[in-house]
């Protein structure tokens, strides 16, 4: 018999001389499971750890390498110390212990509290277990919540990671020290940005200089801290400057409760409304004297978006580079307002890059806009170009025909079971022959019930496209040769616009228009 034996520890370990190492209690399992497999017999066929994971967590990496190994009957036997070892939910207990464990021809066995699946007799006490488990978590979960609020509303920092620019107090848990190698970014950035450097510029002088992002300064420390897959995740972006400056905790003041967990079952976080936020004054040194703080809040306040129409901007979050996917960003030289790959100007080798000045792009949307009302001027043109009459109204036809049809067979096939009953009580046909005539009559009716509902769904399409159709020419026509471009406009028309790099040879700039219809 070969046996998987699986590990698990929850708590953070403290007694690691190395975070690849495992911890004592890891250690401790699996002498314990190995001795006792050794015990019974059994060949080890592999041994399956998870360090620092909960009990309620499904995405726990070794849990589902050992889950697919079984699916695959690589083994005979799951052995643990505990139930709760493998899970702490009623649901998975179920699921894969009473459920696929069986069908797997797997055999579970956890030695403190005496479960094997080989003992008919326990299935109750497994039940047991996993459902006292599985209140184990909802009331610690209450629990937790309830001690990590308090301490939030003391400002207490809770977070596993430290804000960058800060890193935890060995001293005095949930204190925060400054970090200085990090600090002096942090003091960087909030005064170039008093100067009048755009966050864009701050970030590509960051990277120009090679200092790590965040995350990566993190990587380097040696936290064990996920990294985003994102692309060039290691370079500092427009995004993170604008959140840094805007970040109450560099003038001392703790800020927490941003996110709420969705569920004790679940990692998943959702925002929390900002009112909701816990915040708590001078819990901590400050990075950034008030003063300075002052300054760049108030600029961040007067600093519009430079577009020629206000604040807002009518492109603002719609222009895409055509090189990295990403939104380009607006900037201003003299009177002039342009439009900019924001990852070429933060790292040139990272994107070829875009540039498009506002005004050139406002020409070629308008350009756009004016062709196609000329081409959609006249309501039959429109109809026939967005192919809005024949061929849609011909199949609507077609489908209330077939309606029609199997509305007359539902019809038939009611009569036909009707008259059967009749010939069934005359003693024309006999129970056998009413049965089997009937069953063929319902079985028909079932069919053309079904034909029917599916012409009915797609007579509904048709005609949800015949007015979305209709909508579009409305749209369209309600935007006739404009004299110039709207918030409005770009809203209501256009979805995004991809914008690609400038051709050496034409000396024209790609551009794609994403409409919205």
């Amino acid at each position: 018999m070969k046996v998987a034996i699986y590990c698990r520890l929850s708590e953070e370990d403290k007694d690691k001389r190395h975070v690849t190492d495992d911890s004592e209690s890891i250690q401790n399992q699996k002498s314990m499971l190995i001795q006792y497999a050794t015990e019974q017999g059994w060949e080890i066929y592999g041994i399956y750890s998870d360090d620092d994971y909960t009990g309620a967590d499904r995405s726990r990496p070794e849990f589902n390498r050992l889950l697919e190994d079984a699916k695959h009957k690589k083994f005979d036997i799951v052995l643990c110390k505990t139930q709760s070892r493998f899970t702490r939910e009623l649901e998975l207990v179920e699921k894969y212990i009473h459920g696929y464990f069986p069908i797997w021809g797997i055999r579970f066995v956890s030695i403190v509290d005496n479960a094997d699946t080989e003992n008919k007799g326990n299935k109750k006490s497994r039940q047991i277990n996993g459902l006292v488990n599985e209140w184990y978590l909802e009331d610690m979960s209450e629990n937790i919540k309830s001690v990590l609020t308090d301490k939030r509303k003391n400002g207490y920092h809770i977070g596993a990671f430290a804000l960058y620019g800060y890193q935890k107090d060995p001293q005095q848990k949930g204190h925060l020290l400054i970090d200085e190698e990090a600090a002096e970014v942090v003091r960087e950035v909030f005064t170039l940005f008093s100067q009048g450097y755009g966050k864009t510029a701050i970030a590509k002088i960051l990277n120009e200089q090679g200092v790590p992002n965040p995350t990566e300064y993190k990587r380097q420390k040696g936290l064990r801290y996920q990294q985003p897959e994102s692309q060039n995740s290691t370079l500092w972006r427009y995004y993170t400057i604008s959140a840094m400056l805007r970040n109450e905790m560099y003038i001392g003041t703790m800020v927490q409760g941003k996110y709420g967990s969705v569920s004790y079952k679940t990692k998943q976080n959702r925002p929390r409304p900002k009112e909701t936020w816990y915040r708590k004054e001078n819990t901590h040194e400050a990075i950034i004297d008030q003063e300075l703080w002052n300054t760049v809040q108030r600029m961040l306040e007067e600093k519009a978006k430079p577009f020629a129409t206000g604040k807002t901007g009518i492109f603002a979050e719609k222009v895409k580079c055509a090189g990295c996917g990403y939104h380009m960003r607006s900037t201003k030289t003299k009177d002039r307002y342009y439009l900019k790959c924001a990852t070429h100007h933060i790292a040139k080798d990272a994107c070829e890059g875009a540039f498009i000045s506002v005004k050139a792009l406002e020409d070629a949307v308008l350009s756009e806009i004016h062709r196609m009302s000329k081409e959609y001027l006249d309501i039959e043109t429109l109809e026939k170009n967005l192919k809005l009459d024949t061929d849609i109204r011909r199949q609507q036809e077609q489908c209330e025909k077939k309606i029609e049809t199997y509305q007359k067979k539902q019809q038939t096939y009611q009569k036909g079971i009707s008259q059967a009953y009749l010939d069934r009580v005359s003693g024309i046909l006999t129970e056998k022959e009413y049965l089997e005539l009937t069953e063929e009559f319902r079985q028909g009716k079932q069919q053309s019930e079904k034909l029917m509902e599916s012409e009915k769904k797609r007579l509904t399409e048709l005609t949800e496209r015949l007015e979305k159709g209709d909508e579009r020419g409305k749209r369209i026509l309600k935007y006739i040769n404009p004299e110039f471009l709207t918030k409005e406009i770009v809203e209501e028309l256009i979805d995004h616009i991809v914008v690609g790099k400038k051709s050496k040879e034409t000396g024209e700039i790609p551009v794609e228009i994403h409409w919205n219809f």
